[in-house]
């Protein structure tokens, strides 16, 4: 039986719904696997290759089973680049991160991600962008330094941005390149294959690694149960019910679910880490994500030449 345009859209929603809470997780999920400066358990080195390397099988055999043809000359340099921020730079930049700031922390300075995910797109793809696109940026980006500032001088860091949003703002800059990358090549290749590519093009190099770093000493239980997390669901399955969730339910519509993401991030901190619900983290989230909003907005609408 035919499913309804409207069924369609629904299923749609749920799906990216599904995906930014897959996502939203991603925080909270890798401090746990990595452990805190305090009390250390995974590298991230190794969490990095090793959901890397989780992927990169699943993906394999994905790809075996649909018989994707391979990519061509043309399209392996925009996934090398998505393998370089994707699969490398903002899993092990967050990873170090996470070692000294908290999840809820973390998500409000990642907040930032689809606003310079737009950026990056407007820069390297060449499109124009209304002006007031720019100043919702600016304001985001100030608003997250604001943030960092006013946190460390409330731990006695002095009034300073701490290395660990340099790491933060590392990964986000990261993140957004290579999904950029990633996208210049996503109508050719169908998005679902873009991201298992881009994983099985690495495993040269996320197998050794994930061999040469493993741990020598014993590690919890949960941190093996949140390297899973990162290395089946982050990396792999979240894009395919975040993609599935696009086609179906429309880009303008679903993408907007995404600014939950900080959110979800900022409460499963709670049961996961049992961090606390600070009024200052999730204030500036809700500004910085009403920034993101705005800026997307602008972003829609090019402006003309």
């Amino acid at each position: 039986m035919n499913s309804t345009p409207q069924q369609r859209e629904n299923l749609g929603l749920w799906l990216g719904l599904l995906g930014v809470f897959i996502f939203g997780l991603t925080l909270p999920m890798t401090r746990l696997a990595t452990g805190t400066a305090d009390a250390p358990q995974m590298s991230p080195w190794f969490v990095t290759w090793a959901r890397a390397a989780l992927a990169g099988g699943l993906s394999l055999v994905y790809l075996l089973a649909v018989r994707a043809p391979r990519p061509t000359p043309e399209q392996r340099g925009p996934l090398l680049l998505s393998l370089a921020g994707n699969v490398i730079g903002y899993p092990l930049l967050l990873g170090w991160a996470l070692r000294h700031v908290t999840a809820s922390h973390a998500a409000v300075i990642t907040a930032l991600l689809p606003l310079a995910t737009a950026a990056a797109a407007a820069w390297l793809m060449h499109q124009r962008a209304r002006m007031g696109f720019w100043v919702f940026a600016a304001l985001g980006s100030a608003l997250v330094a604001v943030y960092s500032l006013l946190r460390a001088a409330q731990l006695g860091h002095g009034f300073g941005l701490s290395w660990a949003d340099t790491l933060l703002l590392g990964a986000v800059l990261a993140a957004s390149l290579g999904y950029v990358a990633g996208a210049k090549v996503t109508a050719s290749l169908g998005a679902e294959k873009v991201i298992s590519w881009v994983c099985v093009i690495a495993l040269p190099i996320t197998l050794p690694g994930a061999w040469l770093t493993w741990p020598t000493q014993p590690i919890a239980p949960g941190a093996w149960l949140a390297l899973l997390y990162v290395g089946v669901f982050s990396m792999w399955a979240g894009f395919f019910a975040w993609f599935r969730g696009l086609s179906l339910g429309g880009p303008l519509r679903v993408s907007q679910l995404q600014l939950l993401q900080p959110f979800v991030s900022i409460l499963a901190a709670i049961p996961l880490l049992g961090e606390s619900l600070d009024a200052m983290t999730l204030g500036f989230a809700l500004l910085v994500v009403l920034t993101v909003f705005m800026g997307r907005r602008m972003a829609n609408a090019p402006a003309t030449r």
